[in-house]
């Protein structure tokens, strides 16, 4: 090691210029904020979808009609989806939430309702959140059972 090759630790020097420092650090006097205006104010914070005094985009959007907050999401599984896991294998003879994961139908915090499109020929023990009028009728003529949590 010789003096000619020494160098600082990684890490240990900034490779940006410090604002304000005076005008001989090249960064001094307006500190790259340019000049007056709202900006180059110290506690200047410009709130959120603010347009300049424009009337924001979320103001502006119509709105309209009613939205429940209680409102209970489903997400849907049809009865043509679950007999293709039973023709490929995947299902045997009961179908739970832990089967949906597994199958990626469903996440594990999420409500699912079993929906009638489609022809069930296997026999199944579903038990599930909610079951539409005739995915039961069909699930029951195949000979199984139709189980709400």
């Amino acid at each position: 090691m010789e003096l000619h090759n020494l160098k600082p630790a990684k890490g240990s020097t900034r490779t940006n210029k410090r604002l304000g420092r005076g005008e001989g650090s090249g960064k001094g006097g307006t500190a790259s904020r340019g000049h007056n205006g709202q900006k180059s104010r110290s506690g200047y914070s410009r709130k959120i979808g603010f347009e300049g005094g424009q009337m924001p985009l979320q103001r502006r959007v119509p709105k309209f009609g009613f939205t429940n907050i209680n409102r209970k999401e489903y997400q849907g599984v049809n009865l043509d989806v679950i007999q293709a896991l039973v023709d490929a294998g995947k299902i045997k003879d009961t179908v739970d939430m832990q089967v949906l994961i597994d199958n990626r139908l469903a996440r594990k915090n999420e409500m699912v309702k079993i929906l009638g499109r489609g022809e069930l020929k296997a026999k199944l023990n579903i038990t599930i959140h909610k079951f539409t009028a005739t995915a039961k009728e069909a699930i029951e003529k195949a000979g199984g059972s139709a189980t709400e949590l």
